[in-house]
């Protein structure tokens, strides 16, 4: 049985991306969320074994909304996508119980070893 991925990202590109690179492998995008409040919303419902999380969206950001699923469902596996690289982004995101933390754009390769880390761990 397939991993069920939630990707938060205002961006459809990106989703359809992460579709994309997912294609004939052991994970698949159950949902898609635009946003933060979207995100929280769902995800009691989908029950996504990962969430691929990107940071700058409208409304509630990647870190808050990152830590507001962490807080309430502290088993929740989040893997950061962004294109920002600073290190105290980084930090805040382990300090927050990010699994990894990836830079736009991705590979297959890069998001298939962040999926299986998040799922290990």
């Amino acid at each position: 049985m397939k991993k069920k991925i939630m990707v938060v990202d205002d961006s459809r590109v990106m989703e359809y991306q992460i579709h994309k690179l997912l294609e004939d492998s052991n994970f698949e995008v159950a949902a898609y969320c635009e946003n933060g409040e979207d995100a929280i919303a769902q995800y009691e419902e989908i029950q996504p074994d990962i969430v691929t999380m990107d940071i700058i969206m409208p409304g509630i950001d990647g870190l808050e909304t990152a830590k507001i699923i962490v807080d309430t469902h502290p088993d929740a596996r989040i893997v950061m996508i962004s294109s920002l690289a600073y290190d105290d982004t980084i930090n805040e995101a382990k300090a927050i119980g990010a699994k990894a933390f990836l830079y736009k754009p991705i590979d297959r390769d890069t998001l298939l070893n962040a999926l299986e880390q998040a799922l290990t761990e």
